[in-house]
């Protein structure tokens, strides 16, 4: 008997799982990761953004979409989502999965222009995906220098961290870059139902 018989929800997220994988034999150091976040991790990610109350929200490197389904779910009605994707395949499964969804395929430090395009003068959250871990110096301070001229005063950032490279130096600089960007940063609880296990940085503006 297969074994995701009769169930459609497992069968797409195995699909979606593969695809995570391809493209992290592709390219390791773009994706960040071998496995897409959990459903827990979207929850802790979530849960403090308060996407019910938003008008627009933002998502960085969405992937194959783990958050992404949670955020279109949560959205009050009338609620822009744009994601900004630069992986090409993830871009196309996002489209075929998510037609309503807002794609665009490019950097997020080009992220004003694509507001620009998109009649976007301004969001209330960012959600990221991103590996900030693989990124040099340079590109973490453009990214974050460039969500300062879309994300409002008093916007909400969230994005996660792995707690195995949490005492590494590397980290410990991103928290730092943090800080100097947010008025406020903290740390959630570790979520362990996630591969690896991670915590979320909770930033606000």
């Amino acid at each position: 008997m297969p074994l995701f018989s009769g169930n459609k929800e497992n069968m797409s997220k195995f699909r979606h799982t593969i695809r995570f994988l391809k493209e992290f034999v592709r390219s390791p150091r773009a994706t960040g990761a071998v496995a897409p976040s959990s459903r827990f991790l979207a929850k802790k990610m979530l849960d403090w953004m308060e996407l019910e109350t938003v008008e627009t929200a933002l998502e960085y490197g969405p992937g194959t979409g783990s958050f992404t389904s949670e955020i279109l779910a949560r959205r009050k009605p009338g609620a822009r989502v744009l994601a900004v994707e630069l992986n090409e395949g993830f871009v196309q499964a996002l489209r075929d999965r998510h037609p309503e969804l807002e794609v665009a395929h490019d950097s997020v430090e080009n992220i004003r222009y694509i507001c620009d395009q998109a009649g976007i003068a301004e969001a209330d959250c960012v959600v990221s995906g991103l590996p900030w871990a693989v990124f040099p110096d340079d590109l973490q301070n453009r990214i974050l220098d460039a969500m300062m001229t879309v994300l409002k005063p008093g916007g909400r950032f969230a994005t996660f961290a792995y707690i195995h490279a949490l005492h590494l130096p590397p980290a410990k600089k991103f928290r730092d870059k943090l800080e100097k960007h947010f008025s406020r940063v903290s740390a959630s609880e570790t979520v362990w139902l996630n591969f690896p296990p991670a915590i979320c940085y909770q930033c606000v503006r």
